[in-house]
């Protein structure tokens, strides 16, 4: 006999559960907590960028323990080949013939760890698992487990030894998360864990527990897909792309398939928020995150020191909300 589907109550409880259980290691970064839940429901890539030191790699190893999921980690470097990633054949000596090796990225959730540390040649060996969730090698399309999350970290651009990630590739990533150094509470806090004892290379020892597995995650996808959204609210997301490719300050605006990447991500985090519909307020919650690293400001705005956010900001307050 199967166990019962759990109803929408019993699954966000779950995934709160996993909010608290990813706070026993990580403090002081919530939003980026959320954000990786809401790519969750979403069925959608995350980069998660800051300095180093911010917890980036150890938000992504929490929250993977959370889940009764495979977990698989790459660390990106400048030697690090695309066969490296997705795989590649190599010879049997029992058989005398070339055998399929599965590379890291069979997994349910791949952290790429400082994915711009490594050339665009490997880099783009993602673009074809990120979007159609399978891997060509030699001629064979091989399908890849599902679920499938890639969770990225990278240091800011300007750091030393990094390659700015292509814009094919920065378009599949659903959410971009930017993790800041925390409020001198939380750092307080933080250096208290650390005081006590506590080894983040020992989640165990913290008490971080598995809450979430793949049936359980896909249900809530399946909830979250069922909110509703209005026709005016939809014509609110076009116009706000519309928006970004009109604006003087952009090269480059939005994608369509940003457009329907903020809409997932709406959607996610209405029902998370246990709401039926979609309202504007959740459209304008998840714009920054959706599209902050899906548009190019022209070079005079830069040199003018204006960010993407602040553009972003601005084309909200442009475009007017539906009532």
């Amino acid at each position: 006999m199967t166990d019962p589907t759990p109803d929408d109550a019993q699954l966000r409880g779950a995934l709160d559960r996993v909010r608290t259980e990813v706070g026993k290691a990580v403090v002081g970064q919530d939003g980026a907590v959320t954000g990786l839940i809401i790519a969750l429901l979403a069925d959608g890539h995350v980069l998660l960028e800051g300095v180093p030191g911010v917890a980036k790699t150890l938000l992504v190893r929490t929250l993977s323990r959370t889940l009764r999921l495979e977990t698989r980690r790459v660390q990106f470097t400048p030697d690090l080949m695309p066969g490296d990633v997705t795989g590649s054949l190599a010879y049997d000596p029992r058989s005398g013939e070339f055998a399929f090796r599965e590379g890291p990225v069979f997994t349910n959730l791949l952290l790429a760890d400082e994915i711009n540390r490594t050339p665009p040649k490997t880099q783009s060996a993602l673009l074809e698992a990120m979007e159609e969730r399978q891997v060509s090698v030699d001629g064979v399309t091989r399908p890849l487990p599902r679920p499938f999350l890639v969770a990225a970290t990278q240091n800011p651009i300007e750091y030393e030894g990094t390659y700015a990630l292509p814009e094919a590739q920065l378009d599949r990533f659903l959410l971009k998360l930017v993790l800041d150094v925390p409020e001198r509470e939380a750092e307080v806090a933080m250096l208290r864990r650390h005081a006590d004892g506590f080894d983040p290379h020992d989640l165990a020892a913290a008490g971080v527990e598995p809450v979430l597995g793949a049936a359980e995650l896909l249900a809530a996808r399946a909830a979250a897909r069922r909110v509703g959204v209005a026709d005016d609210v939809l014509a609110y997301v076009v116009d706000l792309a519309r928006a970004t490719r009109r604006s003087p300050s952009m090269r480059l605006g939005v994608s369509p398939r940003a457009v329907a990447g903020l809409l997932a991500a709406a959607k996610a985090w209405a029902w998370l928020t246990g709401v039926e519909k979609v309202t504007p307020d959740h459209v304008q919650a998840m714009l920054l995150p959706a599209w902050r690293h899906r548009v190019q400001l022209r070079p005079e705005a830069e040199l003018e020191g204006v960010s993407v956010d602040q553009v972003l900001r601005s084309v909200v307050q442009q475009v007017q909300v539906p009532l």
